[in-house]
């Protein structure tokens, strides 16, 4: 029996990423990391880009952008900087949240088009986990689909944030005021770390980082009203006023993220003490200086 010849050389692998060549006789999985693992390199890519972000002091604009195609983009977010490492697992997952980072800390720029095959290169995967992440954030706002081009950044101003503001505040303010009559004292107090989670946050002056621990606290003031869909609905609207505004400094300073975080304090102190009209006068104030 005649013995068949080597196969070609499958080139459409993808390279650091973990997924395994599927043009090969034999597929190997590799070992899933561990959640903890793809925890940790999730964080390390967050401070990366906030590394960039105080590096770089602001971003420049660039040139016009070509879509799809890899020529006259928009320069790549952490250009220059050691590529990241994206695990096999949830490799669409992880891609997200290094864009929405990527989106909060101005990195991606607003009216600038951005391809796929090139957002994939820097993050060592193939084009389509980057396609499906970035129609998640269509779906989210956050960009909109330009067609055989790639993906547009929203240009938002400050309308749009007001808007997302009053918004936040139709649900958010009555919620806290039913839940200052109700919760006690000793609850209150359980999410005490958080909010001072949220003042470390702010005092590295990065914007990513300080995201996170802000929407986290928010989340837990709003689980304690027992509804998850109100949860899930106010984090997606304070995802979305996070975002840098159009001809707006791509990054808040020190003294601006730490004043908004000891509003987290101060808003447990009137909540513990049934304080409604400082409730009511915190929470608005504290959407209204995003």
């Amino acid at each position: 029996m005649e013995q068949a010849g080597p196969r070609p050389r499958d080139t459409h692998g993808f390279p650091g990423t973990g997924i395994p060549d599927m043009g090969k006789a034999a597929v190997r999985v590799p070992p899933q990391p561990r959640a903890a693992e793809v925890s940790r390199e999730r964080d390390r890519e967050r401070d990366r880009a906030c590394d960039r972000e105080r590096d770089r002091g602001a971003v420049a604009a660039g040139g016009s952008a070509r879509g799809e195609h890899t020529h006259s983009e928009p320069p790549l977010p952490g250009t220059g900087a050691a590529r990241p490492v994206v695990q096999r697992a949830s490799v669409r997952g992880q891609v997200l949240d290094a864009l929405r980072t990527a989106l909060v800390a101005g990195e991606l720029v607003p009216g600038e088009v951005y391809s796929a095959p090139v957002l994939g290169e820097r993050f060592g995967v193939s084009a389509t986990p980057v396609r499906e992440a970035m129609q998640q954030l269509a779906l989210e706002g956050a960009v909109e689909v330009v067609p055989n081009r790639g993906f547009r950044v929203v240009e938002r101003g400050a309308r749009e944030l007001a808007e997302l503001a009053e918004i936040r505040g139709l649900i958010e303010v009555p919620v806290m005021l039913r839940l200052a009559r109700t919760v006690s004292a000793r609850q209150w107090t359980e999410l005490r770390p958080l909010a001072e989670a949220s003042v470390r946050a702010a005092s590295t002056g990065c914007r990513a980082t300080y995201a996170e621990t802000d929407r986290a606290f928010h989340r837990a003031v709003l689980a304690l009203a027992g509804n998850e869909q109100l949860v899930r609905i106010a984090d997606d609207l304070h995802r979305r006023a996070q975002w840098p505004l159009v001809g707006g400094p791509v990054s808040r300073g020190h003294a601006d993220l730490l004043a908004d975080a000891a509003e987290h304090t101060a808003l447990l102190d009137a909540l513990i003490a049934q304080d409604l009209v400082v409730v009511q006068s915190l929470v608005r104030e504290h959407f209204t200086g995003g």
